[in-house]
C-alpha cells in the first residue's frame, strides 16, 4: 500500500474481532460494533518509543515501529473495553498452546536444520490462521484494507479490493526464513537460551521490515513481486473476507476518527 499523493497520510491498521484499529503518523483511532449494535469510537496519541528517531536506521526502525504498534493495543482496550483483540478467544489461545508444544516436539525430533526451523515457524502460524477462520476477524481484516485503500485512492471503500500491498502478511515469508537461518546459526555457534532466541526473533522482524520496505519501493521489479506473492496469497485465500455493509460502516467510523485527530494535530 503506497501513498497516492503527497497530501495523503500514511495509514496502517489492525483488524479486531469486532472492529478496526487504524494507525496514523502520530495518533491511533479505533471503532467497534458493540454487543447491542452501536458503533463506539475512541482515539489517542501514539506513544513515542523511538520510531521517528530511528526512521533512517535500517533494522532498528522495524523493531521500534512494531513496539509502538503493540504499545497502542492496551490503550485501545482501556478506551474501548468491548474491543475484542485478534487472539482474544479461548479456542485460539488453546491453539497457541498446542502450536508451542508441536513446535517444541519438532525441534526435539532431531538436529536443528533450516528445514526443521521452517517447520517450527509454519506451525507457529497456525493459531493466527485458526483465528482468521472463525468469527468476523477476516472480514474486519478486509475492512482494514478496503477502508485505507478507499482513502488512498479517493474511492468508495466498498469498491476496492480486500487485498492490500502493504499488509503485514507480506512480512511472514521473510520473517520465517530469517528466523530459521538465525536459529540454526546461533546453535552452531554454541549460543542457547531465551536471550539468544529473543535476539533472533527481533533480528528476523528487522530483516522482514527491510525486505518489505524494499519491495514497496521497487514494485516494478520481478523480485519485489515474488517477495510479495506469499503475503498476497495468504490474504486472498484465508486472511481476508469481503465485509458486510455494516462492517464497512465501522471501518468508515475508524477512518473518519483518525483523519479528524490527525488533522486537528496539524491545525
Amino acid at each position: 500500500m503506497t501513498d497516492q499523493t503527497p497530501t495523503k497520510l500514511r495509514l496502517g491498521g489492525m483488524a479486531l474481532r469486532n472492529g478496526l484499529l487504524v494507525h496514523g503518523p502520530t495518533h491511533w483511532a479505533a471503532a467497534i460494533r458493540t454487543r447491542d449494535g452501536r458503533i463506539e469510537v475512541a482515539s489517542g496519541r501514539k506513544p513515542d518509543l523511538g520510531a521517528d528517531a530511528t526512521r533512517f536506521l535500517p533494522g532498528l526502525r522495524g523493531v521500534t515501529r512494531l513496539a509502538e504498534a503493540l504499545a497502542v493495543v492496551p490503550m485501545v482496550k482501556r478506551a474501548l473495553p468491548e474491543a475484542q483483540l485478534p487472539m482474544q478467544d479461548a479456542r485460539t489461545i488453546a491453539a497457541m498452546a498446542g502450536a508451542a508444544a508441536a513446535g517444541q516436539a519438532i525441534r526435539m525430533a532431531g538436529p536443528r536444520t533450516v528445514a526443521r526451523e521452517l517447520g517450527v515457524g509454519a506451525v507457529s502460524m497456525l493459531p493466527a490462521l485458526f483465528a482468521l477462520r472463525g468469527g468476523d476477524l477476516a472480514s474486519y481484516h478486509g475492512v482494514e484494507h478496503k477502508a485505507i485503500a478507499g482513502y488512498e485512492q479517493d474511492e468508495d471503500a466498498a469498491a476496492t479490493r480486500k487485498e492490500h500491498e502493504r499488509c503485514g502478511s507480506n512480512l511472514v515469508a521473510p520473517m520465517l526464513a530469517s528466523a530459521a537461518v538465525g536459529n540454526v546459526a546461533i546453535r552452531r555457534t554454541g549460543l542457547r537460551g531465551p536471550v539468544a532466541e529473543g535476539a533472533v526473533a527481533l533480528g528476523s522482524v528487522a530483516i522482514a521490515v527491510e525486505v518489505f520496505s524494499w519491495s514497496e519501493r521497487h514494485p516494478e521489479w520481478r523480485l519485489a513481486r515474488l517477495l510479495r506473492r506469499p503475503g498476497h496469497e495468504i490474504q486472498r485465500t484465508v486472511g481476508t473476507r469481503e465485509p458486510t455493509p455494516e462492517q464497512l460502516e465501522v471501518g468508515r467510523a475508524a477512518l473518519d476518527e483518525i483523519l479528524r485527530v490527525e488533522t486537528a494535530d496539524r491545525a
